[in-house]
């Protein structure tokens, strides 16, 4: 089953945006041929692990600055369409996805800017969507406004893949009659090897630290949870991993911030849990479902777990708040192995791209 996957961004990695089309892409291309056509924005060029991908085939368009963008951003935002989303519409774009289409079983709008943009391709096409927008956008205009512009996407799509299963749920509840599936960020599973049995006293978190959410979490960490479970372990230590921390005040030697770090399967391994403490933010942290891949112990929030089938306890640990994640922390530092095999397996049945391959087909 061939397929063709608009987007209104450069593919690379490097943001959570750009995983999920990464992880999509690559569970397609096991099914068949797929041409990623796209708009150069976001970076420079695309990300070499998608020119590697065995079968796919990459096209870029170059959207005009001139009156016709202009006239599609006046057009999108009249029909409803949010400014930041009509912001990405491109006419080269809808115009390329014509000439390629034909060749195609399905054609797939990566996100919303792609989807407006294709409205009158005049064949059906699959919405992937990045979250359920309207459940937290708050700078794409008034909730209801935005509402019924998910609403009127999803409906009009010939299917809506959702991220979550609470994004699903919404996504049904707002579009009743539109036709939907599930299909969840994934990692490449089978390219992990799972750390053998935890050790030490090191926690990790690894976020992009340019998104809000992930720099509350770590504030939520340092202020509400380190000194309580230095209290029981004055040894833990917790290093920070991720762009986007910038310089940071010296605090605790306890806590290093070491930003990019060139091998991920050395941290883990070294790592006695990882910490996932969002506490906002909605989607499924990729982080998250990295850790369990490795197979180390995970320590998180009800709000970062609230997207994965995980349950508390047998794939992961939880604490709502500073003290319960700190009594969590604690324990993972104690021996939370059990929970790291489970969690692996959890990776592996439901958020690898094998099986989400299997979702597709």
């Amino acid at each position: 089953m061939s397929a063709l996957v608009v987007n209104s961004f450069t593919p690379a990695l490097g943001t959570g945006r750009g995983m999920r089309t990464y992880g999509l892409v690559r569970a397609l291309a096991l099914l068949g041929p797929v041409d990623v056509l796209y708009v150069a924005f976001g970076a420079p060029s695309p990300g070499p692990e998608f020119a590697a991908i065995d079968g796919v085939r990459l096209h870029e368009v170059r959207s005009s600055r001139g009156v016709r963008r202009v006239a599609a951003y006046a057009r999108a935002v009249a029909a409803g369409t949010p400014r930041p989303v009509a912001r990405g519409v491109s006419p080269e774009l809808a115009a390329a996805a014509r000439r390629l289409a034909a060749g195609h079983d399905r054609v797939i709008a990566d996100g919303p800017s792609a989807a407006v943009s294709l409205r009158g391709l005049g064949r059906p096409v699959v919405y992937c969507a990045q979250n359920l927008e309207s459940a937290f956008r708050t700078n794409w205009g008034s909730p209801a406004r935005v509402a019924t512009f998910e609403r009127r996407l999803i409906e009009r799509s010939a299917e809506a893949w959702m991220p979550t299963a609470p994004d699903l749920a919404g996504a049904r509840a707002l579009a009743p009659s539109a036709t939907l599936r599930l299909v969840p960020n994934v990692v490449d599973v089978a390219a992990i090897r799972p750390v053998g049995a935890p050790g030490g006293t090191t926690a990790v978190m690894v976020a992009d630290f340019t998104y809000e959410p992930n720099r509350e979490g770590l504030e939520f960490l340092v202020r509400e949870v380190l000194p309580r479970a230095w209290e029981l372990v004055p040894e833990l230590r917790l290093d920070v991993v991720g762009r986007g921390l910038g310089d940071r005040p010296p605090g605790d030697e306890r806590v290093r911030h070491l930003g990019f770090v060139p091998s991920l399967a050395e941290l883990y391994g070294r790592a006695a849990c990882a910490v996932v403490p969002l506490l906002t933010g909605g989607g499924s942290p990729l982080k998250f479902v990295e850790a369990l891949a490795y197979g180390v112990p995970v320590v998180a929030t009800p709000r970062a777990a609230a997207g994965l089938e995980a349950v508390p306890g047998e794939h992961y640990l939880e604490g709502a708040d500073g003290p319960a994640f700190a009594a969590a922390l604690v324990e993972a530092i104690r021996g939370g192995a059990a929970t790291g095999a489970a969690g692996r397996a959890l990776a592996e049945r439901g958020y690898s791209i094998e099986a989400l391959a299997a979702r597709l087909v």
